[in-house]
């Protein structure tokens, strides 16, 4: 019989390994001057030494500049994985700094491409709870001095992750992340992205994740009346949203 094995059936399952926060790093809304016009945003943030609350909608320090797209309770901390950093490092050959894509938590350890809709993460003494792969918008261009790397962000299918904020507390860099069970839905941060992207007859999912952020349901529902829509009328809408390829 392997060690892994027990013959005890009240044993508890092997939980994941734990990853772990690198840094964590937290900005508020300021003034840029992009493609011609002046625009407000947070994606700018900068990293945090030592303990960092963990309240409301946000981490202590942090803000967003457009409270309808960014922020709130289901859009509260966003997390990237150092492991994708170092992929854009060798796919654009210069050196990337943890924080570049606006991330409040850069992790290590993490698959967070494959991060489970509604799985917890006990960070510190605050417990968060993932919500949703991030979609990139134009302000990811303003950071990265190129207009169209948000729709190469995408095609990459490396979101990372938001999570919304369980329970409050502290956390800093250098935490363990412990991952909580994973919902039996199974549904992953790729899966609602190929969803979006590629199979957007494919709802299920959605609905029938109960942790996803619930704009996700708004977005489902109108889908559901314009295929209807469609079928009614014999008119046949693209099966996908059409995404550049990095």
């Amino acid at each position: 019989m392997s060690p892994e094995m027990s013959l005890d059936p009240t044993a508890e399952p092997a939980r994941p390994a734990p990853g772990a926060v690198l840094t964590v790093q937290v900005g508020g809304p300021k003034p840029y001057t992009w493609l011609g016009r002046e625009v407000v945003t947070s994606i700018f943030k900068d990293p945090v030494a030592g303990p960092v609350p963990v309240r409301g909608h946000n981490l202590a320090g942090d803000d967003q500049s457009d409270r309808k797209s960014h922020g709130g309770a289901d859009k509260a901390v966003y997390a990237y994985a150092r492991e994708d950093l170092d992929w854009w490092e060798a796919e654009l050959g210069h050196a990337l700094p943890n924080g570049l894509f606006g991330e409040n938590l850069t992790t290590a350890g993490l698959d967070l491409t494959n991060a489970v809709i509604g799985q917890t993460w006990r960070v510190g003494t605050a417990l968060l709870q993932v919500t949703e792969p991030r979609t990139p918008c134009w302000k990811l261009g303003l950071k990265m001095g190129d207009p169209g790397f948000p729709r190469r962000a995408a095609a990459s299918r490396r979101p990372g992750v938001l999570l919304r904020i369980l329970e409050e507390g502290v956390l800093q860099a250098g935490d363990t992340i412990t991952l909580g069970a994973p919902p039996a839905h199974g549904v992953t941060a790729a899966d609602i992205n190929r969803i979006y992207y590629r199979e957007v007859k494919e709802l299920t999912a959605i609905f029938e994740t109960p942790e996803l952020a619930a704009h996700w349901r708004t977005w489902a529902e109108h889908r559901t009346v314009w295929h209807e829509e469609d079928t009614r009328v014999g008119r046949d809408r693209p099966a996908a949203v059409e995404v550049a390829s990095s």
